[in-house]
């Protein structure tokens, strides 16, 4: 199976942010030695638990911190920037890693709507036209100038460079049709709600159109797991990531419990419920890599996707290294 990583750079609790970029930095190191396809960093404003906010710096410096890995943005939030600026990014940070950069946009905001003014400077955010900015800056980066003004005047540079994979990033049917008339890859989070279905899956396929980009369509899932030698300590480094998605659920943004901490946590009988509600709807996978990697390969096997993108969050960073290390392992040396 063809393995890949999502990191948001979290800021668990008693640590810091610098910590969190450098805990991006040796995941990345790690990933590149081990085998794994590709990592992308997120991008999230205005929350002092997640220190990606600005993730096209970020791989280029994990881009000269590696050899193979492809590193990119899962995504870059294309509602706060221009076009130009996209592709004159990518552009630039495909000439220095060529052919080892992605380009991975998202239309969500990435942050609340505090963030979201202060990006666009006050003004009232631009939601209506995300699609035609992608399809703007995937002009621009293939040396084209898009017809609308006012980016038919200009030109994005470096030129003449390798491409940058494109991606867009998604949960519903209607990213997945975008992804395919655009020729680029498409990225499902099944970890953010747990709907992956044939019929999103397949509408991408079925408006696939191939472009200077991508040949054929390419699928990868986004999974949060949680593993480790044995389910009960998988349980023991899982459950503070359980409780912060409670918290979420009631608008409570915080750094999460040390996995002591949580054991102390008066959970609720509903909150215990609602946990299990997450598990069920594999929002959550947790337990011992080889019970974990079989989960994955069955969802292989079912809906056809082409690469798995995991994110693990143990409050260790030791922890979460052996994590990634445990399920290289088991499943890209089979």
């Amino acid at each position: 199976m063809k393995l890949s990583i999502l990191d948001q750079a979290r800021i668990t609790s008693g640590n810091t942010a610098v910590q969190a970029l450098k805990n991006a930095e040796e995941l990345a190191m790690l990933a590149d030695e081990l085998g794994y396809h590709r990592m992308w960093m997120a991008e999230h404003h205005g929350m002092d638990v997640v220190a990606s906010s600005a993730p096209e710096i970020t791989i280029a410096h994990l881009a000269a911190k590696t050899k193979n890995l492809r590193v990119g943005t899962g995504g870059t939030m294309v509602m706060h920037y221009s076009p130009l600026k996209l592709a004159e990014v990518f552009k630039t940070l495909s000439a220095y890693a060529p052919n080892r950069i992605d380009f991975g946009v998202g239309r969500a905001p990435g942050g609340d709507g505090n963030a979201i003014y202060a990006m666009s400077e006050g003004k009232e955010p631009q939601m209506h036209n995300m699609y035609e900015k992608i399809e703007q800056a995937l002009q621009y980066m293939k040396d084209e100038v898009p017809a609308k003004s006012p980016y038919n005047k200009t030109i994005a540079m470096p030129s003449q460079i390798a491409l940058p994979e494109a991606w867009l990033l998604g949960s519903s049917g209607n990213s997945a049709i975008q992804a395919g008339r655009m020729g680029i890859g498409y990225s499902f989070a099944q970890f953010f709600n747990g709907s992956m279905t044939h019929d999103i899956l397949d509408s991408y396929r079925n408006n696939f159109k191939p472009s200077a980009f991508l040949e054929k369509p390419n699928i990868l899932v986004t999974y949060m797991v949680t593993v480790a030698e044995t389910k009960e300590e998988a349980e023991f480094e899982g459950l503070p990531y359980d409780i912060s998605q409670l918290w979420l659920m009631r608008g409570m943004i915080k750094p999460s419990l040390t996995p002591e901490e949580a054991q102390t946590y008066p959970l609720s009988e509903i909150e215990r419920m609602q946990i299990r509600e997450f598990r069920k709807r594999q929002l959550h996978f947790v337990g011992d890599v080889q019970e974990v990697s079989a989960q994955l390969r069955k969802e292989q096997a079912i809906y056809g996707f082409d690469e798995a993108m995991l994110m693990t969050v143990p409050h260790s960073q030791e922890k979460r290294l052996n994590s990634y290390r445990l399920l290289a392992k088991e499943l890209l040396d089979k």
